[in-house]
């Protein structure tokens, strides 16, 4: 490059070339590989460990004001699916933070990113603020959801899923003012804030709290009823339009049960839904917080086949950074939706490296059979069958879709749930609870870095738990 060349770059542009920057970078991988040499198979904690380990879980318990659900604490280290934890022991991971590290623990990549967003002076994005990473994510997750024939030509960023479906439900509000009533799902889970809190369905979870949200509940579709399931959602529907007319403002759907179970619904019962909500001038709003990137398809809405129907959509977990898409429709007034952080510029930019990634790695495919997340799908559903084959009654379906691996154990009870996932934890598997009655376990596989080998591990870690479990009831 010529010496006037040079004077024309940025400042920003020239530190990012600076080749003390690649070589730092490369020191810096090949010291987090050589290192993860072996983090690749589970192990039990260090004996002189266990009782500091403990005294820690036990302070962060008390200082947290509630205890902990695994008593989990990472070293801050692990290796694909595998992680550390502080008392030496190593977990096979496949709930990844409920979703979150869909490149495993210790990436690489994701540490080459880290140091660019080291250099990207603002540490936290935000409403005044934004570097071009944030143009960069937001246009490639327009594209994606537009690529199909949807009208989500818009996109904010945010710092959580939570906050992504409350900027969802004022911008679907704000558009259909004065109704101000939502048709969710029974069994929904929609976040944890005072508002979300009011539309998820777990009483438990909203006690104390004032009334902000008026949700009319729908039964979410039976797969061993499927044309009688939908029948009686739609007759339900169309009851509570007519007890309070043109006071609907927002249809909520999760298209596979996060929370409630990893449920599927089918492509005909979300479509004559969306369609009639169309109808009636009510906002359609898919929540995939939890199941962006986990079907054959960057979004659920696509696999199900609702791209001329949905309105708005959110995402999260894997993505880091998570964000609300819009149509033209419902593109909110000035104020509606602002930030002082949208994200900071680690997440922004592992979030374009991981989804990139699931493009790049055969993820996201037109057939769904040649999709690499599900057939990752199909070879644990496999191997959980083969344990059901095996100890009858112990492990039934359904067993989830794509990257939304589940199971009822036994008799669904909420507590044989939690004993064969705190059973499983102690053994070197991590998978985690969803639902009620019946209460199930799942997975979620770092879809990223998961193969083969890994589901055989859990597969023969689960066997174990669930021979000990049927040997302990027979005797």
């Amino acid at each position: 490059m010529s010496g006037n060349q040079e004077s024309t770059r940025l400042a920003a542009q020239r530190l990012a070339a600076d080749p003390r920057i690649a070589q730092a970078k490369a020191l810096l991988t090949q010291a987090v590989r050589d290192h993860q040499l072996g983090l690749d198979q589970v192990r039990p904690p260090r004996p002189e460990l266990v009782a500091g380990y403990a005294e820690k879980v036990a302070k962060f318990e008390g200082l947290r004001g509630g205890t902990l659900y695994f008593p989990y604490l990472s070293a801050g280290f692990g290796n694909g699916p595998y992680v550390e934890l502080a008392d030496g022991s190593v977990k096979l991971d496949m709930i990844t933070g409920i979703g979150v590290h869909g490149m495993g623990h210790s990436n690489p990549d994701l540490v080459d990113v880290g140091i660019d967003a080291v250099l990207c002076d603002t540490v936290m994005q935000g409403n005044l603020q934004q570097n071009e990473p944030s143009v960069e994510m937001t246009e490639l997750l327009v594209k994606l959801a537009t690529e199909t024939g949807s009208d989500l030509q818009h996109c904010v960023l945010t710092t959580s899923g939570a906050m992504a479906n409350e900027n969802a439900l004022k911008i679907a509000f704000q558009k259909n003012s004065p109704a101000h009533r939502v048709f969710a799902f029974e069994n929904c889970f929609c976040g944890r804030s005072i508002a979300l809190s009011n539309m998820t369905d777990r009483p438990n979870y909203r006690v104390g709290l004032p009334v902000t949200t008026t949700v009319d509940y729908l039964p979410f579709y039976d797969h061993r009823d499927p044309a009688g399931s939908l029948q009686r959602t739609m007759a339900i529907l169309e009851k509570q339009v007519a007890r309070y007319p043109n006071q609907h403002a927002i249809l909520w759907m999760e298209l596979i049960a996060g929370e409630g179970g990893y449920y599927a619904g089918s492509r005909e019962f979300f479509q004559t839904l969306a369609r009639r909500a169309r109808e009636l001038k009510i906002a359609v709003v898919c929540d995939e917080v939890q199941t962006f990137s986990r079907t054959n398809r960057p979004y659920a809405f696509q696999y199900f086949e609702l791209d001329s129907l949905v309105d708005i959509v959110t995402i999260g977990k894997i993505t880091q950074v998570c964000a609300t898409l819009f149509t033209s429709n419902y593109k909110p007034k000035p104020g509606l939706v602002s930030q002082t952080f949208t994200g900071n510029s680690a997440s922004i930019l592992a979030g374009l490296k991981i989804v990139r990634s699931l493009i790049e790695g055969g993820h996201f495919t037109q057939d769904a059979h040649s999709s690499k997340t599900m057939r990752l799908h199909d070879l644990f559903v496999g191997g959980i069958k083969a344990i059901e084959a095996k100890y009858p009654g112990s492990l039934q379906g359904p067993y989830g879709l794509g990257g939304m691996v589940g199971f009822t154990p036994f008799d669904g009870s909420a507590a044989v749930a939690k004993e064969l996932t705190m059973k499983l934890y102690e053994a070197g598997l991590m998978g985690f609870i969803a639902g009620d009655a019946p209460s199930r376990v799942r997975f979620l596989m770092p879809l990223l870095v998961t193969e083969p080998r890994h589901i055989t591990e859990a597969c023969r870690l689960l066997e174990q738990v669930v021979a000990g479990m049927v040997a302990a009831r027979q005797g």
